[in-house]
């Protein structure tokens, strides 16, 4: 190797390893997402983020990570013939070869420092970009045509969302970036090594026969049967890491319940039972973790026996060249180095097999989250036709899961300013009725003419309260309500005690009464002024008198708003100007509306 002209050598190295390893993985990366289902798959992930629709500098944070990884490649070949010249300069006892290597040495370590820092901080600040674009888009996608909701009702619901988008992003994206670089730099290495041991291998005498190159032809062999002993040992690994995904966040998912039903479990006294089902969990999962130990050991164990076997080689093979003076102790050091390179990279997939099929088993986690929320969004809802004002019901038809029918081609029309009290047995269907009419119910059928978007609201019995503080509890959905307002509608719902803890950040649904928290909703409502509001049972946790204020309340605010009440109480009826009642599964789903006498 010309020293003096190294540098433009490896310029113009890099530049030929770049353009062939990008055409090489552009068409492979093609190929791969063609002709295979797992091709496809990681695709499908990868693709938007790399698209240039959205702009360059994610293909060109790619391309230097490229770079980098063959910089990587050349930087272990200058040093292979280095180790080659400092021997050679220390078997010939050469003071001045061997502190020009001393020099040459801190040359190049000093620029493998450098390219080692830039390489991590290139990898790092890719890998931080993508992952929030991921995240930002599986949520999204969760979140888009309430797939989250809507998910429940799918024949085979997915598991764990949140575990999805929380760790197996981060996973797929670590794992992508490590292994497709770790292939990069495996195949270029093993291309420049070999050379290297082509030149360096000499003819090997075996039982009579001369193998000419013997060292290229070993390290081959070797590699061959080690991956595929190991291959075999280690397939297990793949479901037994797929399965301890899942076991692992249905164990957090029940911790997650206990916290949630704390209140509930400790009036019941539930302790063991909760225990019992902890322990299940905890124990499957347990299993499965002695299950990966005992195949990781076995994997690690063989990888280990064939990597340490393999350091015995090329001195075997070299010693009887080296005895007679036919190559120098650096030719002997450089074939090690290069035959180790070459293991090594003949050796990628074998000692990256637990990777690969931990790769595997996250890229069909997010791949099947990705087909639930299509296959939610996809189940059919009630045709809703927007409107400024009123409410219009055509042939609904709302059934249970099972195909019984609990409302029978629903007719009906409100005007503004009128409301609708919803009655019926338990069973009878009526928040089903409320859920088909918010496109949330998949086993409904009809025509259903109301405002949307911004213009209706629905308040649950248990309100939702988000995690924040106060002031963006009252105003939810909307961003954000006055500071004026929020106090003014506070004192209006009998919450003004409150008023000085509007911005306090806290859990409101662990602070707050169910009684508080509905008088909340009713403030929501004041707050958004929707054009029509569907209340499930909205004051069930106040006394009479305070949801006969509550209501009149609301007519006063907001004397055009429809108001559709689900509800058990009688008192009720003087707030809505009609009745329907829903006779349920009894009656074939049949049902009756009545014009309530004005008062």
């Amino acid at each position: 190797m010309d020293w003096n002209h190294e540098l433009l050598n490896s310029l113009k190295w890099l530049a030929m390893a770049f353009v062939i390893t990008a055409l090489g993985m552009s068409v492979v990366g093609f190929l791969l997402g063609r002709f295979t289902s797992w091709g496809r798959q990681v695709a499908r992930l990868c693709a938007p983020y790399f698209s240039l629709q959205r702009g360059w500098r994610p293909v060109l944070a790619g391309c230097l990570m490229l770079f980098m990884a063959l910089m990587a490649v050349r930087m272990n070949v200058l040093f292979s013939f280095w180790y080659k010249a400092f021997y050679n300069a220390l078997q010939d006892l050469n003071v001045d070869r061997f502190w020009w290597g001393v020099a040459l040495f801190s040359i190049l370590a000093g620029v493998h420092v450098v390219r080692a820092l830039l390489d991590y901080y290139i990898t790092q600040s890719f890998e931080i970009h993508w992952r929030t674009w991921l995240n930002e888009n599986f949520l999204s996608d969760w979140l888009a045509g309430a797939a989250y909701y809507r998910g429940q009702f799918l024949d085979s619901p997915i598991d764990n969302p949140d575990q999805r988008i929380q760790v197996d992003v981060d996973s797929f994206v670590r794992y992508t970036l490590k292994l497709s670089v770790g292939l990069v730099g495996a195949l270029v290495s093993l291309f420049e090594f070999s050379l290297i041991l082509w030149a360096l291998s000499g003819t090997l005498a075996l039982m009579g026969f001369e193998i000419p190159r013997a060292m290229i032809f070993v390290v081959y062999i070797y590699v061959v049967i080690a991956s595929a002993v190991v291959f075999r040992i280690g397939r297990p690994l793949i479901g037994l890491n797929f399965l301890a995904e899942r076991l692992v966040a249905n164990f957090r998912y029940a911790l997650v319940r206990l916290r949630e039903y704390g209140e509930s479990i400790a009036f019941y006294k539930g302790e063991a039972v909760e225990n019992k089902t902890l322990a299940i969990r905890f124990q499957a999962l347990i299993h499965n973790a002695w299950a990966i130990v005992y195949r990781s050991l076995m994997f690690s164990g063989a990888n280990l026996f064939f990597s340490q076997v393999a350091v015995l080689f090329p001195f075997l093979i070299q010693a009887q060249r080296f005895f007679a003076k036919e190559i120098q102790l650096g030719d002997v050091m450089q074939t090690s180095q290069a035959f180790g390179q070459v293991h090594d990279a003949l050796s990628f997939f074998r000692t990256s097999y637990d990777d690969f099929a931990q790769y595997r088993a996250v890229v069909n986690r997010l791949t099947d989250f990705l087909d639930a929320n299509q296959r939610a969004r996809d189940q059919p809802v009630v045709t809703t036709i927007s409107a400024e004002q009123g409410l219009g019901l055509n042939d609904l038809i709302v059934r249970r899961p099972d195909a019984k029918v609990m409302v029978y081609r629903l007719q009906l029309q409100l005007a503004a300013g009128q409301s609708l009290l919803v009655r019926g047995p338990s069973g009878s269907g009526k928040t089903s009725l409320l859920r088909a009419l918010a496109s949330l119910w998949p086993f409904a059928d009809g025509e259903v003419r109301r405002p949307v978007e911004g213009r209706a609201l629905f308040l649950s019995q248990k309100p939702y309260l988000p995690l924040g503080t106060l002031r963006t509890a009252l105003s939810y959905p909307a961003l954000k309500a006055s500071g004026l307002e929020t106090r003014e509608v506070l004192q209006k719902v009998q919450l003004g005690y409150l008023s000085d803890r509007l911005d306090e950040d806290a859990d409101w649904s662990s602070i707050l009464s169910l009684g508080e928290q509905q008088r909340l909703a009713f403030a929501r409502v004041l707050i958004n002024r929707p054009h029509i509001a569907f209340l499930d049972e909205a004051t069930s946790a106040t006394d009479e008198g305070l949801e006969h204020a509550l209501y009149q309340l609301l007519r006063q605010e907001l004397p055009q708003c429809i108001l559709v009440s689900v509800g058990h109480r009688s008192t009720l009826t003087r707030f809505h100007s009609h009745t329907l009642y829903l006779h349920g599964l009894a009656k074939q789903g049949k049902w009756a509306l009545e014009a309530n006498p004005v008062r």
